[in-house]
């Protein structure tokens, strides 16, 4: 499949890496088609890797990751076209830093009111970009979060999380539901503090 990831950060390089072993096409879109990170990504990574400018990776991609800073996604997002976006699944990892408590609605639900015609999916941004893309990093069953308002893309998302090493998905349901995992970000930097290590997560016990 091609998929296209926006962002070149920690985050993107992570989720564009395991998609490259994974057997996907992947392109890495950026402002500049030039980018240094992207282009050395590309470089590294092998043939099936490329670096664009965000309207390219958008128009490569039949699944999209939006892996920027989630204060500036909107404006990522606009740079990719909303006609390269219309009509795809986006799965949505970003959270804005640091957590604005005076928010309203989560930047999934932004997301999907600045482009009507994405399926946007929120998941994987309550954990660390290592452990998205490879759940077994912390040992023992735990639990990824998944809500969106299309149950095509809820589908597609959930493929990628099981690629990637996920076995305890909970559906939260409409991506309203994103205001709560956004919000669990306050909890994932104090347990980071607290714990002294990236490598955790949390169980859902039923």
């Amino acid at each position: 499949m091609r998929v296209g990831v926006l962002g070149t950060g920690m985050v993107g390089e992570a989720i564009a890496s395991k998609l490259i072993a994974l057997g996907h096409e992947v392109m890495m879109g950026s402002r500049e088609a030039s980018n240094p990170k992207a282009v050395a990504w590309a470089k590294r990574v092998g043939a099936h890797a490329q670096a664009g400018a965000f309207a390219d990776a958008a128009q490569f991609g039949e699944v999209l990751f939006n892996c920027t800073n989630g204060a500036n996604s909107i404006s990522a997002l606009r740079a990719a076209g909303e006609d390269h976006l219309s009509g795809k699944t986006l799965i949505d990892v970003a959270n804005v830093l640091p957590p604005d408590t005076s928010r309203t609605e989560s930047l999934g639900e932004e997301i999907q009111k600045a482009f009507p015609k994405v399926k946007v999916i929120k998941t994987l941004n309550t954990v660390n970009c290592e452990i998205m893309v490879n759940a077994s990093r912390v040992s023992g069953s735990h639990t990824v979060f998944m809500c969106g308002n299309e149950q095509s893309a809820k589908k597609i998302a959930r493929s990628f999380l099981e690629a990637f090493g996920w076995t305890d998905i909970i559906d939260l349901g409409d991506l309203a539901k994103a205001r709560a995992t956004e919000a669990y970000l306050q909890l994932w930097l104090a347990l980071w503090n607290s714990l002294g290590t990236l490598s955790f997560n949390i169980k859902v016990v039923r």
